[in-house]
């Protein structure tokens, strides 16, 4: 039996990811070590291995194969726009994909005005005003904290994951207009759930069942 390989999106997501697993049996107690240096954490019994990866960098692992599943936050999947088969919904880090601002900038989403707009997210963002909005924008990445952006006049909106608001309200901004709601997937590899289809499957459906329990 082969390795069934999964690469998870590091931090918060991975560690969730991971009680889960547990949950429906997948245990990996190497990854419990703190202090390990290791990149690849082995179950020998159950022929799975895991390892940590950057979050953007985890659609990549997939579609190249060089992972069967990875754990990811929708808001990557739709950025990288890589060749995958998104399976499931874990419903673990629910948060939204939002258009952000001033108040006194709706005015000019709804007059559809020629804006600047700051984002992590470039893609998703020209998806969202050029295809859904039709609105022409000048799309600008930026990497750090994207709230700066508006109250320094670099851009009129911005467009970043809203959890609880608190954040932009401390900044005097608001949530103008929503994008897309967001959470955790799973993702698998188009060979692999040809190849490994039995274990895949059976995987997701105890996942399903997991989530079901917990549900009601």
């Amino acid at each position: 039996m082969r390795y069934l390989t999964f690469a998870l999106a590091k931090g918060r997501l991975a560690k969730q990811s991971l009680e889960m697993f547990e949950r429906i049996g997948i245990t990996c107690e190497e990854m419990k070590d703190k202090d390990s240096r290791k990149l690849i954490f082995t179950n020998e019994e159950l022929k799975i291995r895991f390892f940590l990866a950057k979050a953007s960098d985890v659609p990549t692992y997939v579609e190249y194969g060089a992972a069967d599943i990875g754990i990811v936050g929708k808001d990557t999947i739709l950025e990288e726009g890589r060749k995958l088969y998104e399976v499931m919904n874990l419903g673990i880090g629910n948060c939204r994909m939002c258009v952000c601002g001033p108040q006194s900038a709706s005015e000019l989403l709804k007059h559809h005005e020629r804006i600047r707009v700051a984002t992590k997210y470039p893609a998703i963002a020209k998806d969202y005003f050029y295809n859904k909005k039709h609105q022409t924008v000048e799309i600008i990445k930026l990497n750090g904290s994207i709230e700066l952006a508006p109250i320094v006049g670099l851009s009129e909106v911005i467009v970043d994951i809203v959890e609880t608001g608190t954040t932009l309200k401390e900044n005097g901004l608001t949530v103008l207009e929503e994008i897309c709601p967001l959470s955790a997937r799973m993702v698998v590899n188009q060979v692999s759930m040809k190849r490994e289809n039995d274990r895949i499957t059976k995987l997701i459906r105890d996942l399903r069942l997991l989530l079901q329990e917990e549900n009601q």
